[in-house]
């Protein structure tokens, strides 16, 4: 790791809490120097000098640092086994689900996991969090591309949106049970007594030593029974070693 760049990591800590270092390097310095290269600074220290003064390009360094590739149901089968299988084992045990989307990104997830309690006629709360206020902005907006919707049954579609000409947005009644809100997954406090935590296509992104304290206090955060359901590319080969055990395919539950 060059000087440059470990010095724009401390720095970065220092004025937001936000530790680079744990981010994969290979993965956050290719992200970041094409970045600085398309604003035209030739060192991490100009780009940073930058950063303070121009609020503009702090939002746009924060918004590439964070990840938000999201529709809505991805991995559309994944889905499909929380709403058949795992959501109705959970209601059993406890009547209204209280539930974390972590690093939400613009919203689909959380929404999604609105959509299922709606369909299943279930009560429950979601805390959706991201790293990115201007992220979360756009996700409590609720209007989405037609791209976001393809996993969306046309009739589900037309019963949970509205079309306008800016896009297709999301009813008040599916925004309800939703709370957005900033959260930094390697600092910040997490919630307690969850029924399900929804952490998809973030980890890959981690160290290994960030991973497992992030597993580590997820599992903290579940109550006994609660399920953490992770992305496709995410699978816990030892989940034992968190106090998880495997409920089905990247759903694991707290033992």
């Amino acid at each position: 790791m060059s000087a440059d760049y470990i010095a724009f990591t401390e720095a970065v800590y220092k004025k937001t809490g936000i530790d680079l270092t744990l981010y994969k390097e290979s993965q956050m310095k290719r992200r970041l120097t094409s970045l600085r290269d398309k604003r035209g600074f030739i060192s991490f220290s100009d780009y940073y000098k930058a950063l303070r003064s121009d609020e503009q390009l702090f939002k746009e360094f924060l918004e590439r640092m964070t990840i938000n590739v999201s529709e809505f149901f991805r991995n559309r089968s994944r889905w499909d086994t929380l709403e058949t299988r795992i959501l109705p084992e959970l209601v059993k045990q406890r009547g209204s689900l209280k539930m974390w989307s972590a690093a939400c990104s613009t919203g689909e997830e959380p929404y999604s996991l609105s959509i299922l309690l709606h369909l299943l006629q279930v009560k429950g709360s979601i805390l959706a969090t991201d790293l990115d206020e201007s992220i979360l902005n756009r996700a409590r907006a609720g209007l989405y591309m037609e791209k976001s919707l393809k996993e969306v049954p046309p009739a589900q579609r037309d019963q949970f949106f509205t079309k306008d000409l800016a896009g297709w947005k999301i009813s008040e009644r599916i925004k309800k049970p939703v709370t957005f809100k900033k959260h930094n997954l390697l600092q910040d406090t997490y919630p307690a007594g969850l029924d399900l935590i929804v952490c998809r296509n973030v980890m890959i992104y981690f160290t290994e030593e960030a991973k497992i304290d992030i597993y580590n206090r997820f599992s903290d955060s579940l109550r006994t029974g609660g399920i953490l359901f992770v992305g496709s590319t995410e699978q816990i080969f030892n989940p034992a070693k968190f106090g998880l055990e495997s409920a089905d395919t990247f759903f694991y539950r707290k033992s």
